[in-house]
């Protein structure tokens, strides 16, 4: 939208060429300053109808549903300004035309279609000043909208993002509680694993955006934290084929995921596995640009919880839908289910960078 100072200037040269329009027929006419500034008379009513519409008429009766006064006034205004404006001229002629006014013959139709002509003109600059206004208006109240829509999309982002934490230590105290009952050598190595997860969780979880380097990263230390409590029947594989892990993603995107692999795939007495996959690719697009791919895919053996474990209730999955809605709108695409025989569970997240 135009800025200010732009709208004011273009206010400015617009009617400067209005008012110095009857400039034109001066030259060679011996028409003095004084006849320049009665010959004026036309604009400045035009003006006076522009602007009591774009600041009056329209706010107050049109935008409100008062339409029946917004008509009334407008037409008595440029019926009242046609009248005047014709008087106006006559008197003009009278004061500047050699030997006073002519004799002319009346000519009904000739005044009738003045007076048409003049009601014409202000009628159009109403309308223009009314379409110009409401326009206005709607840009003002779709800025809003946006701004409302924006800001309440970050709240829930950063609203998901809290929620996340809680959900994520819980599960990672739990594994660390049960590993001091026999190595406390390797229980005092995981506390500084996750002493440097959640300085990643602290602070970069606040950003918009991380590179996928340290976010993979991030991952690969949950998964290492997470495999300290396995039974050696579970096989865990984390396979990355990154080319640009300088690209930028969303923080913490996958890693509720990762968690529901660990809740849901594994087994304490039969072979189970997780397998986590992520890597890039460049997508050519419709209009000949490129677009870098992420792809995160993880399967894991299936063993849902009973009716009577439901902890979680599927939050962290609820919530990796939501924040793929609002960060990756129109540029994500999330496959996931179960195999025929329901023995494997798989989840496959597309984005578009």
């Amino acid at each position: 939208m135009l800025n200010k100072k732009l709208k004011a200037s273009l206010h400015v040269v617009f009617w400067a060429y209005m008012f110095l329009s009857p400039m034109q027929y001066m030259r060679g006419t011996g028409m003095s300053v004084f006849q320049y500034l009665m010959n004026c008379m036309s604009p400045l009513l035009l003006m006076v109808v522009f602007y009591a519409n774009f600041l009056w008429l329209t706010p107050r009766y049109f935008v409100s549903g008062k339409h029946r006064y917004y008509l009334i006034i407008n037409t008595m205004m440029a019926v009242g300004f046609a009248v005047i404006l014709h008087y106006w001229m006559d008197y003009s002629r009278v004061l500047f035309q050699p030997g006073g006014l002519m004799v002319r013959t009346s000519d009904a139709i000739d005044e009738f279609f003045f007076y048409v002509r003049d009601i014409i003109n202000f009628a159009i600059f109403a309308t223009v000043a009314t379409c110009i206004r409401l326009a206005q208006q709607w840009y003002w109240a779709e800025k809003g909208r946006k701004d409302a829509e924006t800001a309440q999309v970050n709240a829930e982002l950063s609203n998901l993002r809290n929620q996340i934490n809680p959900h994520f230590l819980l599960n990672t105290l739990n594994n660390i509680y049960a590993l001091t009952a026999f190595d406390q050598k390797r229980a005092q190595e995981a506390i500084q694993q996750l002493s440097v997860m959640l300085r990643h969780m602290l602070y970069d979880n606040q950003l918009d955006e991380v590179s996928l380097g340290d976010e993979i990263q991030f991952m690969e230390n949950y998964v290492n934290l997470m495999k300290i409590r396995l039974p050696q029947n579970v096989d865990v594989r984390f396979d990355k084929h990154v080319s640009k892990p300088e690209l930028p993603i969303a923080p913490l995107i996958f890693i509720s995921l990762i968690e529901n692999a660990f809740k849901h795939g594994v087994s304490p007495t039969k072979p189970s596995f997780i397998h986590i996959s992520i890597s890039t690719e460049v997508e050519r697009e419709d209009d000949g640009g490129i677009r870098d791919i992420v792809e995160f895919t993880i399967e894991n053996s299936n063993y849902p919880k009973n009716q009577q474990d439901r902890s979680g209730h599927g939050i962290g999955l609820e919530q990796v839908r939501r924040r793929l809605d609002l960060t990756y709108w129109h540029r994500n695409v999330w496959e996931r289910g179960t195999t025929d025989d329901n023995k494997v569970y798989y989840s496959k997240v597309r984005i578009r960078i």
